[in-house]
């Protein structure tokens, strides 16, 4: 019979060395490693609460639970009816979308293996046989299926991990891959010129093109179609914003501090300006509103300029949401007065019979840090992986 020897116990001298190589060990792991790690759903749930001074709060803002001759949504078999009231009347003011592409053509161009998953480099259609690249798709390793996440930036690089300035901070297409999830990232899309197509706002162009782009996604045999998210900061965030809410494909978007709510106050939630919502289509390219805040030396224009004569708000965009779920990562941009304008969404899913759909992080300053994305990682972890299939 052969005896295990007594496991030893060490002594307080090499119990304090012991402590020594656990700190140094600690020390060396990457700080946003850690931060993911530590960011357990148990901690996450409290971003679904509103501040206590912010809740039941709901402003000036005009209830998404009316229809628009101010009859109330009586019940949760109303809602879609509502819903699409809203919806056509966004697509009225900011030009309706042409057919969506159902498998939208990728052309691979390169591939290489990097870590836990193989990255392609190729082009995709946007819209009916418009092709733009580069993209990057980003494939774990392993049978599939996977869920998948869009990611939308100024450039597919920096999403994709190829730019080391980018790294950790709006590198969310290679951080997601390495963690499992199929990630397309994108950008440098913009609308063609072409008479024959009723014109569409930029920003709604973007969205509607993200939209196509799920559709690649969900086309692919490495991917769960009833899987899909998006993501965005700044710039980005506000692409991921509009398409996520137009669009029901994406099951939980995550919004990096785009401004979540019209703010002229604030020179970066420039809504108004003409390569978002400002273009004013009955005027050449050389006539087009200036950049800048409005004022009346400087008025609105385009799709804004109806919009907030209409009373609307992004709010009524955000409801467009219910019930999926979807987080707000708030920075410069979204501070927590913001909330007045999502428990407008939050009374939405309540109506509909859920909870704990509509979330805001806050941290100072716009950039995404090590804590912030490992927020939005531990997000689509749950709605996308922990979630029943």
């Amino acid at each position: 019979m052969i005896r295990q020897r007594p496991e030893r116990i060490p002594g307080n001298n090499t119990m304090q060395k012991l402590k020594l190589l656990w700190l140094f060990v600690a020390l060396m792991i990457p700080s946003g490693l850690r931060a993911e790690e530590d960011a357990s759903w148990s901690e996450m749930k409290k971003f679904f609460q509103p501040p206590e001074e912010f809740q039941g709060q709901l402003g000036e803002y005009r209830s998404p639970l009316k229809f628009n001759d101010g009859s109330p949504v009586r019940s949760p078999q109303d809602w879609p009816r509502r819903r699409s009231e809203i919806l056509k009347d966004w697509h009225a003011v900011m030009g309706p979308w042409p057919e969506l592409v159902e498998k939208p053509r990728l052309n691979y161009q390169q591939q290489e293996h990097v870590e836990n998953f193989t990255r392609h480099k190729l082009e995709i259609e946007v819209s009916p046989g418009r092709v733009i690249g580069p993209q990057y798709l980003l494939i774990p390793d392993g049978p599939g299926p996977f869920p998948a996440v869009l990611v939308t930036w100024y450039g597919s690089a920096d999403s994709a991990g190829l730019n080391e300035k980018a790294r950790g901070t709006v590198d969310f297409g290679y951080q997601l891959a390495r963690q499992g999830f199929v990630t397309l990232c994108i950008g440098g899309i913009t609308q063609e010129n072409n008479a024959n197509r009723k014109p569409i706002q930029p920003l709604s162009f973007m969205a509607y093109a993200a939209a196509n782009c799920s559709n690649a996604l969900a086309n692919l045999p490495q991917v769960d179609p009833q899987r899909i998210g998006i993501v965005g900061h700044s710039f980005g965030g506000k692409w991921a914003m509009f398409a996520s809410c137009l669009h029901e494909r994406f099951a939980c978007a995550v919004w990096v501090d785009p401004g979540i709510v019209w703010n002229e106050k604030d020179g970066n939630a420039n809504y108004w300006e003409k390569w978002y919502l400002g273009h004013d289509f009955d005027q050449p390219d050389s006539l087009q509103r200036k950049p800048g805040i409005p004022t009346a030396d400087l008025p609105r224009t385009g799709a804004y300029k109806t919009l907030l004569a209409d009373g609307r708000d992004m709010h009524e965009l955000h409801a467009l949401m219910a019930p999926r779920p979807f987080l707000v990562s708030g920075g410069a941009q979204d501070r927590p007065n913001h909330w007045i304008a999502l428990n407008h969404t939050i009374a939405v899913n309540k109506f509909l019979g859920h909870s704990d759909r509509v979330a805001m992080t806050m941290r100072n300053g716009h950039t995404p840090t090590a804590e912030s994305n490992a927020q939005v990682y531990n997000f689509f972890k749950h709605f996308l992986k922990d979630q029943p299939k």
